[in-house]
């Protein structure tokens, strides 16, 4: 468990004297700035007095007052209360945007423009600012003003089309993956564009979307589609193009498994007892398994049936047979691999105390990235970020009176 203030990076931690300026929320944008955060940098988290990010508001569940969906996604940064409608606080934007290396902001195409903090505009004022605009649909093209919600671009991307039973309801993933694909899309484009500016000196202007980052995702669904115009429908949790690689029941429940190839295939018929299906003409290739793939699960079925899950699991196991069980998110959260790979972390927070979040899925050397800070309360670093700034302190105060500014009262 860490605590730590904003120079307390460590040096090894790769975007390290990196300066992120994030005028983001919800999750989209702050999951970009996070994993930006987690990996170094100094994460400027930009919010309205007295409102702040939206999800500040989101719940239940809260802890102490703090909601766990903001919580979830806004550890490593510090956060500055600035009402940008107002003279004070563009000027305080201003002379944060001259002192950072990127700028980060999801708000609608055309919203920040309005304020005057369009990425022309800040790139005057800073030629080596990377500016990364996050969209639902894009900065241009007939639905870029549209308003984007994960659920909505999952199902305007294809993405809801081919998940979920096939007789079922088209249906979004667990998690908002529109959301956090775009997020790590975004963190990824400015990592390389740090990268070309470390050679040319010059930043740029990163545009990214919801809706690109689910096309991307697309991969082998849309090649198949490209390649063959067959529009592909859902099919639960098999594979259109491996067989067997499905969850299938057994005596006490269900296990996955995923038998890759033909060598597979052989171990995977032996291991449950079924050797006799390796004569089936039909079933020696994928290409034939796929093909045939009601006759397939037709033979499995029966004798993973008999089985139970830790049977099928130790058995597929000692066979080199991809498997594993369906964990709950307590069993997976807590389960001896994830301790292993630090992916939970704890942190100090000020009001609630000692939390706990997912952990970054990086290890630099050996050494897992630990949360620094945790998620800040609103504007709670105001004063500390207004004086790095070169603010002196009669003019914080009369930001703070004034009401551009805001810092935490309790």
């Amino acid at each position: 468990m860490t605590e730590a203030t904003g120079a307390d990076i460590p040096a090894a931690l790769p975007l390290s004297g990196v300066r992120v300026l994030d005028l983001t929320r919800v999750m989209t944008g702050p999951y970009c700035t996070m994993m930006l955060g987690d990996l170094g940098a100094d994460v400027i988290k930009v919010e309205m007095p007295g409102r702040g990010d939206d999800t500040r508001a989101w719940g239940p569940p809260f802890v102490e007052g703090e909601a766990i969906y903001f919580l979830s996604v806004n550890r490593n940064k510090r956060s500055i209360a600035l009402d940008l409608k107002s003279d004070g606080g563009k000027a305080a934007l201003w002379r944060l945007i001259e002192r950072s290396d990127v700028l980060v902001e999801n708000f609608s195409p055309g919203a920040l423009a309005r304020l005057g903090f369009d990425a022309d505009a800040a790139r005057a004022r800073n030629p080596r600012l990377i500016y990364a605009s996050i969209s639902g649909f894009g900065q241009f093209g007939p639905d870029y003003d549209r308003t984007a919600y994960d659920l909505i671009v999952q199902g305007m991307s294809g993405m809801m089309s081919i998940t979920g039973q096939p007789d079922g309801l088209p249906t979004r993933l667990g998690v908002p993956i529109a959301d956090i694909g775009a997020g790590m899309f975004a963190a990824f484009a400015i990592a390389a564009a740090l990268v070309r500016r470390a050679a040319t000196g010059q930043g740029c202007v990163i545009d990214t979307s919801m809706l690109g980052g689910q096309v991307a995702m697309l991969t082998y669904q849309a090649g198949n589609y490209f390649a063959t115009g067959k529009v592909a429908s859902p099919l639960g949790n098999a594979h259109p193009m491996i067989v067997p690689y499905d969850t299938f029941a057994c005596a006490d429940g269900h296990v996955n498994i995923s038998v890759g190839n033909d060598a597979m295939w052989q171990r995977f018929c032996g291991a449950i007892d079924r050797p006799d299906l390796l004569d089936v003409e039909i079933f020696r290739t994928n290409a034939g398994r796929v093909t045939n793939k009601a006759a397939v699960y037709a033979e499995i079925e029966p004798a993973l049936r008999a089985l139970s899950r830790d049977e099928i699991v130790r058995r597929l196991d000692a066979a080199s047979v991809p498997c594993g069980p369906i964990h709950r998110l307590d069993d997976a959260l807590t389960g001896p691999q994830v301790a292993a790979q630090g992916l939970v972390q704890e942190v100090m927070h000020p009001r609630v105390g000692r939390i706990r979040l997912t952990g970054a899925p990086y290890h630099f050397d050996g050494a897992a990235a630990e949360p620094r800070l945790a998620p800040p309360l609103l504007g709670q670093q105001t004063r500390e970020i207004l004086a790095e700034a070169g603010f002196a302190d009669e003019e914080i105060a009369a930001l703070l009176n004034d009401r551009a500014a805001e810092e935490p009262t309790g």
